[in-house]
């Protein structure tokens, strides 16, 4: 069965590195995105100069995937989260969908869903599942390189926190080489 499936899969690869009309394309992807959350010693009206958001995590991903069409696209990431309000390090693997909502000159707007296993080194916190949802943009650049901005909506399923998860929305900044 296995000889069958790499026959099939090396054909796929022989008939697509041939054809006239190519069906999609490649790509390896990186972002760093942060998260603010709110700070517990703001008190309003007050001058103790303290602020009402403050950073509260960091998030660094890479991936690759496979754009269908210019409008589909399917990636499988892995990355490094860490929450320093709570000292909570996780390493979420992934899969993602992405559809481009719009496109214009080599820019798109897209919406983006990823769904996997959430890694904890840690022996206080077990390992979970890790969700997300987001929107972005992708901004083409020179030549195969592309600036991407997001806004992301993060779900980890962490024992021990409010709903057994940990929820956070982060801003990133990244790009995409195809």
């Amino acid at each position: 069965m296995k000889k069958i499936l790499l026959a099939f899969g090396l054909l796929f690869i022989f008939q697509n590195s041939f054809s006239q009309e190519k069906l999609g394309r490649s790509f390896f992807t990186g972002d760093v995105n942060f998260t603010l959350g709110i700070n517990e010693n703001y008190t309003p009206f007050n001058d103790d100069d303290e602020t009402f958001l403050v950073p509260s995590a960091l998030f660094f991903r890479v991936g690759f995937g496979y754009e269908f069409k210019r409008k589909l696209a399917v990636g499988f990431n892995a990355g490094y989260d860490y929450h320093w309000n709570y000292a909570v390090s996780a390493f979420p693997t992934y899969g993602s969908l992405k559809y481009n909502i719009s496109e214009a000159d080599d820019d798109a707007f897209f919406v983006e869903a990823r769904y996997g296993k959430m890694w904890t080194p840690s022996s206080n916190y077990p390992d979970g599942n890790y969700y997300g949802l987001g929107l972005g943009v992708q901004v083409a650049g020179e030549k195969r390189w592309n600036t991407i901005i997001r806004l992301d909506f993060h779900r980890k399923g962490i024992v021990g926190f409010e709903n057994d998860q940990l929820d956070s929305i982060s801003f990133g900044i990244g790009f995409s080489f195809f």
